[in-house]
């Protein structure tokens, strides 16, 4: 027999990315003049998101003496990467004080890292709960969801 023990797990990851001390990458985020920098563990960030997992192992190729990491992903505001990494190191993901516009960015931003889960979780939040908003910003949806071939299901929508 086996028991899990998930909640408490999550809750270690979450003080675990808050930590101020055993982080091991830098990752900047945003665009000027909304730039941060927020720290991570690469090993987490490899096994979450096959996306920086590739950014990071060219990365390792370059950064043999051990020197702390840094990656920047200028496309992603520093409000969307924040709910990213939450879900990253969570599993968790709260949309209720998200507007709907900064949930189409955080779908967006699942896709470019190649969160699919995250992706596929949204995709049917959006046609469950925002079809309406999805009507009435028809060009918007139509434009990003034709951006990947990810979004087959707001393609289909």
């Amino acid at each position: 027999m086996s028991t899990q023990f998930l909640s408490k797990l999550s809750q270690n990851y979450i003080e675990l990315l808050d930590d101020d001390e055993y982080y091991d990458i830098t990752i900047e985020v945003g665009e000027d003049p909304n730039v941060k920098i927020l720290r991570a563990h690469m090993s987490i960030l490899c096994y979450r998101s096959p996306y920086l997992r590739r950014i990071l192992a060219s990365n390792k190729n370059r950064n043999k003496e051990n020197i702390l990491s840094h990656i920047k992903l200028s496309k992603i505001s520093p409000e969307v990467f924040q709910i990213i990494l939450k879900y990253i190191y969570s599993g968790t993901l709260s949309l209720n004080e998200q507007d709907t516009l900064e949930i189409l960015k955080i779908l967006i931003a699942a896709e470019e890292l190649l969160l699919q889960e995250l992706v596929d979780y949204l995709q049917k939040y959006f046609i469950e709960n925002k079809s309406k908003w999805m009507e009435q910003h028809f060009e918007l949806i139509h434009r990003t969801s034709f951006q990947s071939n990810s979004l087959l299901e707001l393609q289909q929508f």
